[in-house]
C-alpha cells in the first residue's frame, strides 16, 4: 500500500485516500477483507463477513428487535470509516511487531467486530427503549449500551470467549469510565483498545465534512443527549455549547488538549503504525491537520460561509433528520428563559 496524496476533490463519503466509499458496508467489507487476508494469510473471513452483514441490518432497521440508526452524526458512515481505519492500524501493527507481540487473526477479528458495533448503543431497542425518541438520548451511556450489545451478539458468532475483552475495550471509544482503570490480562488486548480508541477519533476528525457535521449534527446530538445544555438542578441549566458554531469555536482547544492527551498519551501514539502502510505518511493525521487549519482560518476571519459542504445522511429510520431538528427545537425552547449559567468544558467531538 503506498501513499496517496489527499485529493482536493475527495468525495464526501470516501475515506482519506479517496478510494473506499465509507458509506457502503459492502465497499468497506471488501477493503477490510483485502487487508485482513493479506495480513493473516489463510485465516477465515466468515465471521467478519457475517458481522458486516449484521451491522448493516442493525443500522438499517432490519435487525430483529431494533429500530435502526437515527443519530445524524454517529451514522453508518462514521462506523464504517472508523472500522476501515482500525483494520489499517491492525495491518500496520502486525507488520511492525515482534512475532510474540502480534495480535493474531482471532484477536484482530475481535477488534474489528468491536469496532463495527462500538456505537450500537445509540440504536434504540423496540421494546426496552419505547420511551425514547432518538438514539442521541443515550449519548452519556451509549458505550455501556454498546458493551451490552456485544455481550449478547458475540456468542451468536461463536465468539463467547471474547465477550469479556470486547465489552471492556469498547470503552476506549468513550468517556464513561477512567481508561486507566481498565485492566486486561494480555497486553495485546490493551493494544486493541488503543487501536479502537484511536481509529474512532482519527476517522471522524479526518472526515472531509467533519466541520459541517460538528456544527449541524453533533451539536444537535449534544442537545438531545443533555450535553450541550445540562439540567444542573431544578430551574437551572448549565450551558456548555450555545450553538453549533460555539461548538466549532471550542474544537481547536479540544483538539489541542483532549485529542493529544488521548492519542499521544492514553493510546500511546498507536496511530504511527499507519505510517507503515503509507511510506512514512499518515493520511488521517494530515487530513485532521487540514481540517483544524481550515477551522482556525474561519474562526479568525469570521467567514463562516466557508463551511458550505452538505454531506448526505446514512440513516436507517425514515424522517430521522427532521425528527432530530424537531426534538432540538423543542428541547431548546423548554430551557429558554430558565436560569442559565455558562460553563466552558471540553467534551468529545
Amino acid at each position: 500500500m503506498h501513499a496517496n496524496a489527499i485529493s482536493q476533490d475527495r468525495r464526501n463519503d470516501y475515506d482519506v485516500t479517496n478510494q473506499v466509499q465509507v458509506s457502503s458496508s459492502a465497499a468497506v467489507r471488501d477493503a477490510v477483507h483485502e487487508i485482513f487476508t493479506s495480513t493473516f494469510p489463510g485465516a477465515s473471513f466468515d465471521k467478519l463477513w457475517l458481522a458486516f452483514y449484521d451491522f448493516e441490518r442493525l443500522y438499517t432497521g432490519r435487525f430483529p428487535g431494533y429500530f435502526g440508526c437515527d443519530t445524524t452524526y454517529h451514522d453508518m458512515q462514521h462506523t464504517l470509516d472508523m472500522t476501515l481505519a482500525l483494520a489499517r492500524l491492525v495491518a500496520g501493527y502486525e507488520r511492525s511487531a515482534e512475532p510474540a507481540d502480534r495480535l493474531g487473526a482471532r484477536r484482530a477479528m475481535m477488534a474489528i467486530i468491536t469496532s463495527l458495533f462500538h456505537d450500537s448503543g445509540y440504536i434504540r431497542h423496540e421494546k426496552r427503549d419505547q420511551d425514547f425518541n432518538n438514539g442521541a438520548e443515550f449519548t452519556l451511556q451509549h458505550v455501556s449500551r454498546s458493551a451490552d450489545f456485544l455481550r449478547r451478539y458475540l456468542p451468536q458468532l461463536g465468539m463467547a470467549k471474547e465477550v469479556g475483552v470486547a465489552s471492556m475495550i469498547v470503552h476506549f471509544t468513550g468517556y464513561e469510565i477512567d481508561l486507566d482503570t481498565i485492566e486486561l490480562e494480555d497486553p495485546r488486548d490493551i493494544i486493541c483498545g488503543h487501536m479502537i480508541g484511536t481509529a474512532d477519533m482519527i476517522a471522524q476528525m479526518a472526515d472531509r465534512c467533519y466541520l459541517e457535521k460538528c456544527r449541524d449534527r453533533l451539536y444537535m446530538e449534544f442537545v438531545v443527549g443533555g450535553v450541550a445544555v445540562e439540567h444542573a438542578k431544578p430551574g437551572e441549566y448549565m450551558v456548555r455549547y450555545e450553538s453549533g458554531q460555539d461548538l466549532l469555536e471550542k474544537t481547536p482547544g479540544f483538539y489541542q488538549q483532549v485529542m493529544r492527551e488521548r492519542l499521544n498519551n492514553k493510546f500511546n501514539r498507536i496511530y504511527r503504525y499507519l505510517e507503515v502502510l503509507y511510506d512514512g505518511h499518515n493520511p488521517y493525521i494530515e487530513a485532521i491537520g487540514n481540517n483544524i487549519k481550515h477551522l482556525v482560518k474561519i474562526i479568525s476571519t469570521g467567514n463562516w460561509s466557508l463551511l458550505r459542504r452538505e454531506p448526505p445522511y446514512f440513516l436507517g429510520v425514515e424522517g430521522a433528520a427532521r425528527n432530530m431538528e424537531t426534538l432540538v427545537t423543542r428541547q431548546l425552547a423548554s430551557v429558554s428563559g430558565h436560569g442559565r449559567r455558562e460553563q466552558s468544558l471540553s467534551m468529545p467531538a
